[in-house]
């Protein structure tokens, strides 16, 4: 696998070089800067995100706690994609582009582990699709995080772009094929938080009073079971 990747006229190497070769016409600074932005800053950006949904999603009343529940998911979703790369990497054995071209302006040292497909994009997209699903003009959002974050491994000269495209697709598969799994385990979770002292974690008591429900209201409840002798035995009888 890692062969595909030596040959100079491979679209995937020249545009490594496209993308890489910017960094050696911007100033010092600016690339300093990426690799801020490529390391930790769009990941960090990203919890911002997630947590600016989660504010929003709680005012939805009774859609707040499959929402939540979704943006629950994000996360877990973006650690079980890690998990599936280990073995991929292992299997595909890419090595770093740096270490098979010469000429690279390579931003971050010390990257001694395989290439495909990266962690990166893999942990971005995930957590940005999860975001998705549960507010669309959040996860719009984060999808561009996710896709500057590619942009920005190969820009350091760390990634090919294949290891980024690779990273997008597994971050997406893992989070929308185990979606159903998650929030069927998840949704039952955050709907008993949303009636308990914690309600504030998954809805906005004061959206609850806007539209006249008290905090709980609306959620699922158990079937109500009348006692013959009752108040509502009483009724029947009387009728």
């Amino acid at each position: 696998m890692a062969g595909l990747a030596l040959d100079g006229s491979n679209p995937d190497v020249s545009l490594l070089y496209d993308i890489n070769g910017l960094a050696k016409d911007a100033p010092h600074w600016f690339d300093r800067v990426m690799e801020f932005v490529g390391e930790s800053g769009i990941v960090i950006a990203l919890v911002l995100v997630a947590l600016g949904a989660w504010w929003s999603v709680r005012k939805r009343s009774q859609e707040a706690p499959s929402a939540v529940a979704g943006l629950i998911w994000a996360p877990l979703a973006a650690g079980l994609a890690l998990v599936a790369n280990i073995p991929i990497r292992g299997f595909v054995q890419r090595p770093r582009p740096f270490r098979d071209h010469q000429g690279l302006d390579v931003l971050v040292a010390g990257k001694t582990d395989y290439s495909f497909v990266s962690d990166h994009a893999t942990l971005t997209m995930a957590i940005a699709v999860g975001v998705f699903m549960a507010h669309r003009a959040f996860g719009v959002g984060a999808i561009a995080l996710a896709l500057l974050e590619g942009f920005c491994r190969v820009y350091m000269g760390v990634h090919y772009p294949t290891d980024v495209i690779g990273g997008f697709a597994l971050g997406t598969a893992v989070t929308l094929l185990l979606a159903p799994l998650a929030m069927m385990l998840l949704t039952p979770l955050t709907t008993a938080i949303a009636g308990s002292r914690a309600s504030w974690l998954v809805r906005d008591g004061r959206a609850d009073r806007a539209v006249g429900t008290a905090p709980g209201e609306g959620l699922p409840e158990l079937p109500e079971h009348h006692a013959p002798g009752g108040e509502r035995g009483s009724k029947d009888l009387a009728a």
